[in-house]
């Protein structure tokens, strides 16, 4: 079982931005900017590109969901996405408020989130979401 599907289980807490019946958003905890979060499938798969297609096109649609959330609560031009997938086994799409291409650097990631800080944009991102 990985980190991510521990975390949708509840059994490790998360700043939960979105949930569907197929997926789960939420902050990534080493962000490179504020409001970094990732959106993973509930069914444990590895590779995001070994989802099924229907899987993979709704994925998309709900990151899509996802990030017209982030860019309504945090200031930004854009939401980035990319697909590295190498850290954890378990497919994900990292969403990245942007103001520059300089923005998606994830050499960068900002030292100790606080908490409280997580929490409130966790909760600001969540309150701009529908389905």
């Amino acid at each position: 079982m990985t980190i991510f599907s521990r975390i949708i289980a509840g059994d490790l807490p998360s700043y939960k931005v979105a949930e569907s019946d197929k997926f789960y958003a939420f902050l990534d905890i080493n962000p490179i900017a504020w409001g970094h979060t990732l959106v993973v499938p509930k069914k444990e798969v590895d590779y995001i590109f070994d989802l099924d297609d229907v899987t993979l096109g709704d994925m998309a649609v709900f990151a899509k969901q996802v990030a017209t959330a982030i860019q309504e609560a945090i200031r930004c031009r854009k939401v980035g996405m990319a697909v590295l997938g190498l850290e954890v086994p378990h497919a994900h799409i990292h969403l990245v408020p942007l103001n520059s291409e300089g923005d998606m650097d994830f050499r960068r990631k900002i030292e100790n989130p606080s908490p409280e800080k997580m929490r409130e944009i966790s909760e600001a991102i969540a309150s701009k979401f529908h389905l």
